[in-house]
Parts: structure tokens; sequence; C-alpha cells
């Protein structure tokens, strides 16, 4: 490569800036090519960002073109220099007489691309060497305060934000790209035999509304306590791994499944709670039973049996408490690592309980939770896999005649509602039915205390065991509802039949 003349070469870099990764003439070719050409500087602008120049001033230089060019103004040494009349690192090269000087020699012309590749390369190295040292420097502290798990983490995020750094270009598909994978998507359906393009939720009424769980979709499941949003997501957790087992077993390929390996952040049960909960389903044992042991020989038997079944489940569970949102996508990702990027599904229970990157309390609480939500629909596009998390309702729901939910009800934040793609309700109606028992009445009460409550008890007979899934929002298609079954024993959802 031959060295470029500059007009004043720039300030000799620290001694230990010496060691760090750098071609400052690159940088001053490119920025001379694209001040020569401006079609030059139009197709290099989304490949670089002004930090990733060595030299602060190349980085200047470079958003002040982008600027111009936005504008659609020609970026040419006379139109850049207005901007740089008070920029002391220019004054320290000799003014904007550099600028002139940049587009001096024509060499970057024919290099310019390569120079753009180069320039990037070498502030990615640059980000490692940073991660690294910093690394260093938290090792070495030994204080009693340290967390090395915690340190772990921060440098898998640091490390993933390098790698993902530069990721708009490669993102950009032609629209005969994105018809293909439509099509592939709509043949994924087809195939399902279930019009499912997206992963199944065990539940053919709810396929049928929503088409399966989308990638790259963030999905909210809210609802008030007792309506059984947790039974519900562990459901559907069950059932796209369950699918995939079977798929699998088939001999169906990974991408042609429509089920899933599932991770489940259970931020609020322990993992043989969850696992518990999972068991009584599939045995249809009482989860109540189980912890109690009261159960017979036979349902023993027939519990070791579907534990025996199950034990091969791709679905993991994470139970650490008290999760930040950069800590979840770090392990999201390190199990896709484990997983050869098979993690179909999150599943995260419940939003509320992770913590932003700088939680300052309760008053700052609205923009830490708007941070949640769009941490957890950034993991779902990052990683193409559709995110289920589980929301909170405020108490507003218990002060109206109507109790089922509505988006305003959805806790803390509007942003839920904004990043999510579909956000469902879970409403039970014998749940608040049931809470409206008369007191049952006895030999010697009126007439009208056994007519109430023979008409609560027809209301409760019409209700019991009926649950609604609400779909309040979603991008792909109609809003509506699906009626499910539910078992309280051991806190199933199926598809109801009749109604």
């Amino acid at each position: 490569m031959a060295t470029l003349a500059f007009p004043t070469p720039p300030p000799a870099p620290a001694p230990d800036a010496q060691q760090l990764p750098r071609n400052v003439e690159a940088e001053a070719a490119m920025l001379g090519a694209m001040m020569i050409d401006n079609r030059l500087a139009d197709d290099l602008l989304d490949r670089l960002e002004p930090a990733h120049f060595y030299e602060p001033l190349h980085g200047r230089v470079f958003a002040a073109i982008r600027t111009l060019r936005s504008n659609d103004m020609l970026a040419t040494p006379v139109t850049l220099r207005p901007m740089f009349d008070a920029d002391e690192g220019m004054k320290e090269l000799g003014g904007p007489a550099y600028l002139a000087g940049l587009t001096g020699s024509g060499a970057g012309l024919i290099g310019a691309r390569q120079f753009a590749q180069q320039i990037y390369d070498l502030a990615m190295l640059r980000a490692l060497v940073s991660v690294g040292r910093t690394l260093v420097d938290r090792a070495m502290d030994t204080s009693e305060e340290v967390n090395p798990r915690a340190q772990i983490e921060a440098a898998e995020e640091e490390l993933y934000k390098v790698a993902a750094d530069g990721g708009a270009e490669s993102s950009v598909k032609t629209f005969a790209q994105a018809t293909t994978a439509a099509v592939k998507m709509a043949e994924r359906a087809l195939n399902s035999g279930g019009g499912v393009s997206g992963i199944t939720t065990g539940f053919d009424t709810i396929n049928a509304k929503i088409g399966g769980m989308h990638h790259s979709d963030l999905m909210i499941l809210a609802g008030r306590p007792g309506m059984g949003k947790t039974s519900l997501a562990t459901n559907i957790a069950f059932n796209s791994a369950r699918r995939w087992m079977r798929d699998m077993a088939d001999g169906i390929a990974p991408t042609d499944s429509v089920g899933a390996k599932v991770a489940f952040f259970s931020l609020e049960m322990s993992a043989d709670q969850l696992a518990t909960r999972i068991l009584s389903e599939q045995a249809r044992i009482s989860a109540e039973n189980l912890r109690m042991g009261k159960i017979s020989k036979a349902e023993f038997h027939q519990l070791a049996g579907a534990a025996a079944d199950l034990e091969n489940l791709p679905l993991f569970i994470d139970d650490t408490g008290g999760l930040s949102i950069s800590s979840l996508h770090t392990r999201v990702r390190r199990l896709q690592r484990r997983h050869n990027n098979e993690i179909g599904l999150v599943v995260v229970d419940y939003l509320q309980l992770l913590t932003g990157s700088s939680s300052r309390g309760n008053e700052n609480r609205v923009q830490e939770i708007s941070e949640i939500s769009r941490g957890l629909k950034t993991l779902a596009k990052d990683l193409n896999v559709p995110v289920l998390a589980l929301s909170q309702l405020s108490r507003a729901v218990e002060q109206r005649e109507d109790k089922r939910p509505q988006l305003s009800d959805l806790r803390e934040s509007g942003s839920i509602e904004q990043d999510a793609d579909m956000v469902w309700f879970v409403y039970r109606e014998d749940y608040y039915v049931a809470a409206k028992e008369p007191k049952r009445p006895v030999e010697g009460d009126d007439a009208r205390a056994f007519d109430d409550h023979a008409r609560w008890a027809a209301d409760m007979e019409r209700v019991y065991g009926l649950a609604e899934l609400i779909i309040a929002k979603q991008r792909h298609g109609a809003t509506g509802k699906v009626t499910l079954k539910f078992d309280p024993t051991v806190t199933r959802f199926s598809d109801y039949a009749g109604y």
C-alpha cells in the first residue's frame, strides 16, 4: 500500500496508544476519496461510524460528510470548511487546508472500499483490546464486593456488542431475499398440517388465531394474580419442547419443525417447583397432593412414568432471581451456543422481576420497565426467536364491573404495549364468580337466600373451568379471544370444544 502525504501529519500518539491497531493513512485516503466522489461517500456512509476512526478528527470529518449527504448537499472541502472553523483539532493540523490536502491524492478512489473494511476491522481489534484490559483490571480487584460471575457475564455482554457492531449492513435484504423467506414461512405453515408458520403453542384454537409464535416477535402474556398466566406459559413451553422432541424422533429437519427447544427464565418459582407443575400436568395428579405426599402407589408409578418420558425434554430452566436485562441476554446467547443455535423460544416469568442496567429505585421505575421491554424486543430480533414475557396488570381491573383486562391495564409503562408484537390477557370469570358466593342458606332462611345461592350456583356452573385468552394486540392479524378449558387441580389448559 502506498504511503499518502498529509498536509500536516496528526500528532504522535501516546506511547501506550502506539500499541493499538490503526491505519491513519487509510482513514485519510478514504475520506479524501469520499470528498472527491460523493457517490462513493453514499456507498460507504452506512458501513462505518465516526467512532471507528482512530484519529478523532477523521471521525468528525466523516460525521460532517454524513450530515451534508443526509441533507442532499455536496460534501467537498469547500462545503465542509464552515463546519470546522472552530475545530481545535483542525487548527492544530493547519486549519481548513487539511481538508483540501486530503483530496490531493486520488489513490483512495481505487481502494476506498478496502480501506473502509480495514478501518472497521482495526476498530474491532481496538474494541477487543479495550474489553481485554477492562477484564484484566476487574479481575485484579479482590475486594469483598466483587462478584466474579457477574464479571464474566459483563465481559460476555461487551464481547457480544463488539461482535454485533456493524450488523446493520448485513441485515439489509433485497426484496427477492425477503419474499423467499416469506414463501418458506408459508410452506412451513402448509407442511405443519395445522396452519402454523411459527412455533406451535400446542393449542389448536390459539394457533388458528395467531398462526403460531413468530420469529423475532415479543409476546406479552398478562393477567391478574390467580388467572393462571404462569400455568399457560408453562403449558406452551412444554408443548413446544415436546413437539420438537417428537419431530426429531420422526426425522424432521430442525428448520422444518414447528416445535422448539425452550429457555424458561423463572424469576419467581424455583426450577423444581416448575418441574413439579409440569409433571403434575402430564401425570394429571394434583400438584398440591404431590407436594404433600398425598398420592397412592399407582399415582407414584404414573408420576415416575411421566418423568421417564420427559427426561430428554429440551426445556431448560434458569431460576436465577433478580436478573438484569443484560444478564438475560448473556444467558440466552450462552444457551444458544451450547445447543447449536437451536433455542427457538424464550419464556420470561415475569417481566417486572427483571432489573434495568442502572436501576435507581422507584422514582425511575417507568424508565426501567421501558428499558426492559425494549431489551426483550431487541433479544427477540437479535436471536430471531419468539420471546414470551409474562407481565402483571394494575389493580384498576378490580375496580371495574367488567373484570376483563384492557391494554391500559399493563402495569407501570405504556412502552410494554408499544414494544410488543402481540399482547395476550388471561381471564377466568369463575375466579371472580367464586369470590361472590353468597352465604350458604340453611334450614329456616327465607326463600330469597335460597334463590340467591341457586342463581350463584347456576352462574358458577356456566363458567367453571373456562378461561379466555384475549388477544388484545396482534401485528400479524386480527384481535379477538379464544376460549380454553382450565383444570385448576393440575393447573392445565386445553382446547375447549364446545360453547
